[in-house]
């Protein structure tokens, strides 16, 4: 590996969680104007647009490879493409867009989880001590500090929906790292674009069929724009690279700065505070953190 590569990996990484936040509070922002499923695949066409010129004839050259390994790649889609984005985009019309970042300081032991779990990655004593901790964080978010809604299991839709695409994106990152070196990472984004967009196609039809539309205004056109080109193209090849370059878990941990991003960027565009509960569950997601990296 190159002595810069790991350098550019984190840089970039840093980038991607700052392009990942605004996604999340841009959402919010348009959720009256742009309904999920629109925006989902409106962003994903655009991508594909940016995308298909240099990824295709990549991806075709390294067919065989990415035939051998399709079950993988599809999965990627599905769950990186289709799904994250689409459950995110749900939630945030009945989450705040500070819950929604929050929430995604999961993600990383999440990853730990589902490693030991599903990939056969060992789950030391004090990663299962760090994921309880982070665990209860979650729940004060969810439950916005008020446990009897978890007794009653009267939870936010938006928040369950939000963290249902975090689940997503561990096993997102877990089953990125298995991908073949062989396999170009342009032409892999560019085959993964189009199976997500395939995936969201038949939720765009039935949100069409419903009638609802996005508004025709300049922010609803900014917002297409910015969903289609940063969160997407820019953040995936970035966070894609930098798990190629530093490894899955040390990659997912970047996503710690979205909370920093996203509260400032709610707080500047939105009008949004931090509660109480926001810091309980915040302090205790980085104390899991701290405690699950520990040796023993």
């Amino acid at each position: 590996m190159p002595p810069h590569a790991p350098r550019l990996a984190y840089v970039l990484l840093t980038l991607t969680a700052l392009f990942w936040s605004g996604n999340f509070v841009l959402a919010r922002a348009m959720h009256a104007a742009v309904p999920p499923m629109s925006l989902s695949f409106g962003r994903w066409l655009i991508a594909f647009a940016l995308l298909a010129p240099m990824a295709l004839p990549r991806a075709w050259r390294c067919r065989q490879a990415i035939r051998a390994q399709f079950g993988r790649v599809l999965a990627l889609s599905v769950l990186g493409v289709a799904a994250f984005n689409s459950l995110v985009y749900t939630g945030v019309q009945t989450t705040t867009a500070t819950n929604a970042v929050l929430l995604n300081s999961f993600i990383p032991l999440l990853t730990v989880l589902f490693g030991a779990l599903a990939f056969g990655q060992r789950l030391g004593r004090w990663q299962g001590v760090g994921l309880a901790v982070s665990f209860i964080g979650v729940l004060a978010i969810v439950s916005h500090g008020e446990w009897a809604r978890l007794v009653g299991l009267n939870l936010n839709q938006g928040d369950v929906l939000v963290f249902s695409a975090m689940v997503c994106w561990a096993f997102y990152t877990l089953l990125l790292r298995g991908v073949s070196p062989d396999i170009d990472r342009m032409g892999l984004m560019g085959v993964m674009t189009a199976l997500g967009l395939l995936a969201i196609l038949p939720f765009f039809a039935w949100e069409i069929s419903t009638g609802r539309l996005p508004t025709s205004t300049p922010a609803t056109w900014a917002t297409f724009a910015y969903v289609g080109i940063f969160p997407s193209v820019f953040a995936y090849l970035f966070f894609n690279y930098g798990v190629a370059q530093v490894g899955p878990a040390r990659a997912a941990m970047f996503t710690h700065l979205m909370p920093a991003f996203g509260a400032l960027l709610s707080f500047v565009f939105l009008g949004e505070g931090l509660a109480g509960y926001h810091f309980v569950g915040i302090g205790a997601i980085f104390a899991g953190l701290l405690l699950s990296s520990r040796r023993g």
